[in-house]
């Protein structure tokens, strides 16, 4: 089973579908607390540590958020697989496509990956737009 993991900008609008198989599952991390708001974090991205600091400062919301959703790829990987599907498409996106999104995508790739049930492909598509 592949699993493709995306983030994006809803500022761009959402990410094409590379394979066009269709399937899988858009969420919008817009409801997070958001980085951007704090001035300092505005250059980092989701895969950085002052982000993931920011984030785990908020588990409570960031956990609530992720759990069901690891829950329903994980019941998704394992029913496309009995039908015989081999991917599935996860997005997560949020306003600028640089923090949250980043951030959940990442979280939700590193868990399929050690699970060893996948092979994940990860793509960050606004990551062109803000990396300086």
């Amino acid at each position: 089973m592949d699993v493709y993991v995306t983030s994006f900008s809803y500022k761009r609008g959402m990410p094409p579908d590379p394979k066009g198989d269709g399937g899988g599952y858009v969420f919008d991390c817009r409801a997070l607390p958001n980085p951007f708001w704090v001035e300092s974090l505005r250059k980092f991205t989701g895969r950085d540590k002052p982000v993931a600091e920011f984030m785990a400062a908020h588990q409570g919301e960031v956990e609530a958020f992720l759990k069901p959703i690891r829950e329903l790829v994980a019941l998704s990987i394992r029913s496309y697989a009995q039908d015989g599907r081999n991917r599935l498409s996860v997005a997560f996106g949020c306003t600028g496509g640089q923090h949250r999104s980043v951030f959940c995508a990442e979280v939700l790739a590193a868990f399929l990956r050690a699970s060893g049930d996948c092979n994940v492909e990860l793509v960050h598509c606004a990551q062109e737009f803000w990396k300086t």
